[in-house]
């Protein structure tokens, strides 16, 4: 199946600066339908591969709760990493920069563990395709990447049945078990008495079916991980992810609290509120610079003012 890919441009407030966000629509490879089927009568047949190509980007987050969704999803996420990191291959060849260079032109950021495939998929891009070295091409991968992990709660640590991920991907089962092996090879020379952590840590779950432990890929795959709130951020630390903080250092863990952008969480949710302010502070300079709003300081015995907030 093909890729189509989708430009949304998302245009700055109050700035020359007009960010590209680009979506991928899944369609066949080849024509629209089955002109052989159509013509002798099997006109379900002839639009078969069209549809089955079409469900991948049709529904996000089908119902994983049944193997043919589970299936699907898997599907999804290996789609959507592979489209992004081919575009994004391409456009760095055309710069003819050697691929050491890659990680000072390419930041990826994985948004949870959905997108985790894509450390598998550039690892097998740079090995299989472009003939890199494993030691070369992991030392890129893991330059390339950051992980923002979103919450403790261990259902949302995203896990993958092993037999599943051998059925639709099993070049990149192997390339997992590759990267499992030199990982643990690490851990035990620096924990030799500790057998019980190399089982904690590895991204196999032995259970049965063993499955792999996305969010431990994740980490693995990555120079940085980051929460959401220091308070979280310090959670993870703390417990889900002790392991790595005694195998990595505290140093590759980091905090990046989520904000919110006043230019549509004030300007254009409340209009006549941030009218206001704008009245009191001679202009709309503070949906750019929010510390501008200590000047309404002034205003806290203004009744008028109040009134009007209210």
């Amino acid at each position: 199946m093909q890729a189509i890919a989708y430009d949304v441009p998302v245009p700055g407030y109050d700035t020359a600066t007009c960010n590209n966000l680009r979506l991928w629509s899944s369609k066949p490879a080849s024509g629209e339908f089955d002109f052989q089927k159509f013509n002798s009568g099997d006109y379900e047949g002839s639009i078969r591969d069209q549809q089955r190509a079409e469900t991948i980007s049709a529904v996000l987050y089908p119902n994983d709760n049944i193997s043919a969704g589970k299936e699907l999803r898997l599907k999804q996420q290996y789609f959507w990493v592979s489209a992004s990191l081919h575009d994004i291959i391409r456009r760095f060849k055309k710069t003819h920069r050697p691929w050491s260079q890659f990680p000072d032109q390419v930041a990826i950021q994985l948004n949870d563990t959905h997108p985790t495939l894509a450390i598998v998929e550039l690892q097998r891009i740079f090995c299989d395709v472009e003939h890199l070295p494993w030691d070369v091409a992991w030392e890129i991968v893991v330059r390339t990447f950051g992980y923002t992990n979103h919450t403790v709660l261990p259902e949302a640590l995203e896990k993958w049945p092993v037999p599943l991920v051998q059925h639709l991907l099993p070049r990149h089962l192997q390339i997992i078990y590759d990267i499992n092996l030199l990982f643990l090879q690490q851990v035990e020379r620096k924990f030799p008495k500790d057998r019980e952590m190399l089982s904690r840590v590895s991204i196999i779950e032995e259970t049965q079916p063993q499955v792999i432990r996305m969010a431990y890929l994740a980490i693995i795959g990555s120079h940085k991980v980051n929460g959401v709130a220091e308070l979280h951020s310090d959670l993870i630390k703390a417990t889900i992810f002790k392991d790595f903080v005694d195998i990595y250092g505290p140093d590759k863990f980091t905090n990046v609290t989520n904000g919110i952008t006043p230019r549509r969480w004030l300007h254009q949710a409340n209009p006549k509120l941030s009218d206001l302010i704008a009245s009191k502070l001679g202009g709309y300079e503070f949906l750019k610079n929010l510390s501008l709003l200590e000047g309404l300081r002034g205003f806290v015995n203004d009744k008028e003012f109040r009134r009007e907030v209210r």
